[in-house]
């Protein structure tokens, strides 16, 4: 049997086997002291989604007072993590959105909250609490999903080899993705990142797969949604 590997993509694929991100986009508005905060949040896996996922906001809202953003990419030391107060006084908006994902332990996010000034000033603290809660209720509308890094392989083996290869990518959380019939079989398959630091993944001849994988477990759900 071959094999040909392919790297994980995205920048939380670099730092880690899973991640908490968003589990669907969403919208949602509060009041306050008259003045309208419309929280949108999206899942992205780079910084270019997330400022086409802002300037599309931006776009929709251009008569608002602030259109004000963070987000966050990417965890450890291989995470990014960017914010604007977008003409709202220094550290009183894009700080507390950002704050607001962290704290909810989320990446690959990205939220922007619209301000529609309803006339009376908030003051600084006004400022903070008013986006930090716009923003968290916004991350609360959108839930939270638990992503597995996968790391896509290509393998070939025989037609005698198929069933216990099959069997062996199933049981780590695998899936094929496509399969090509000829003289060999040859697949493309996805796994879970942490199968394969661990070698859990086939690399010798499956007479040897047995012993080479006894005891050995996986770790992580996919996709397990966590509320």
């Amino acid at each position: 049997m071959k094999r040909k590997e392919e790297q994980p993509d995205g920048l939380a694929a670099k730092s880690g086997a899973s991640y908490l991100t968003v589990a669907r986009e969403a919208t949602a508005e509060i009041k306050i002291e008259r003045s309208r905060f419309i929280g949108h949040a999206r899942e992205v896996d780079s910084e270019a989604a997330a400022r086409e996922f802002i300037a599309r906001v931006q776009a929709e809202h251009r008569q608002a007072t602030h259109n004000c953003f963070a987000y966050r990419l990417g965890m450890g030391k291989q995470e990014i993590a960017y914010y604007s107060d977008a003409g709202e006084p220094s550290g009183t908006a894009g700080r507390p959105i950002l704050g607001a994902i962290s704290s909810l332990g989320l990446t690959n996010v990205a939220v922007v909250v619209t301000r529609y000034f309803g006339g009376k000033k908030l003051g600084v603290r006004g400022l903070i609490e008013a986006y930090g809660q716009a923003a968290r209720r916004v991350l609360e509308e959108a839930g939270s999903i638990r992503r597995v890094v996968t790391r896509e392989l290509e393998l070939t083996c025989s037609y005698a080899e198929l069933d216990q290869l099959l069997y062996q990518i199933q049981s780590h959380g695998g899936k094929v993705i496509e399969t090509e019939y000829g003289s060999e079989v040859r697949l493309k398959v996805a796994v879970p990142l942490s199968a394969w630091e661990q070698g859990l993944v086939p690399e010798k001849p499956l007479s040897e797969l047995k012993g080479f994988l006894k005891g050995m477990k996986l770790d992580g759900i996919r996709d397990e949604e966590d509320r």
